[in-house]
């Protein structure tokens, strides 16, 4: 993957969060409080997920698919359950201001933002398996975005 590419991905799923914060709500269904409850819960948590997940990944840490020459294959703490958190922290926080947008096109974008973060996590995952020797067993074992849904059988 060239680097335009790997920075293009990350500008699109920047694109797709802040539209799902600056598109106007819908009226799809009502917006009271328990919506508004559903979404402080799912845009706190996928905070709190990334917080976690970035600080765990330390100098590794990129918003760009391509690994870090001076990188290290990272699986413990939230590694150890999905291999992208911080991606499942994303898809978190969409899903929550998606829940509050109320609208089809809220709806239809936080599809996209999984497809597109499908798509990054793909590309990430070919390359690292070619740095990291274990990264095809770990990859074995521990979901994409989901504990246990996700893993590569080779």
């Amino acid at each position: 993957m060239r680097s335009w590419q790997a920075w293009s991905l990350v500008v699109v799923q920047l694109v797709f969060l802040g539209l799902l914060v600056a598109l106007p709500q819908g009226s799809l269904y009502p917006v009271g409080g328990v919506v508004t409850g559903i979404t402080m819960a799912l845009v706190g948590g996928g905070v709190l997920l990334g917080v976690i997940a970035g600080a765990r990944l330390g100098g590794s840490l990129t918003p760009s698919p391509i690994p870090r020459e001076s990188g290290e294959l990272t699986t413990s703490g939230v590694y150890r359950f999905v291999r992208h958190p911080i991606y499942s922290a994303l898809l978190l926080i969409g899903l929550g201001l998606a829940i509050r947008g109320a609208s089809l096109l809220h709806i239809l974008l936080i599809v996209a933002l999984l497809a597109l973060l499908e798509v990054k996590a793909r590309a990430e995952e070919s390359m690292l398996r070619v740095k990291f020797e274990g990264y095809a067993s770990y990859a074995a074992q521990v979901g994409r975005f989901i504990p246990g849904v996700g893993t590569i059988r080779d």
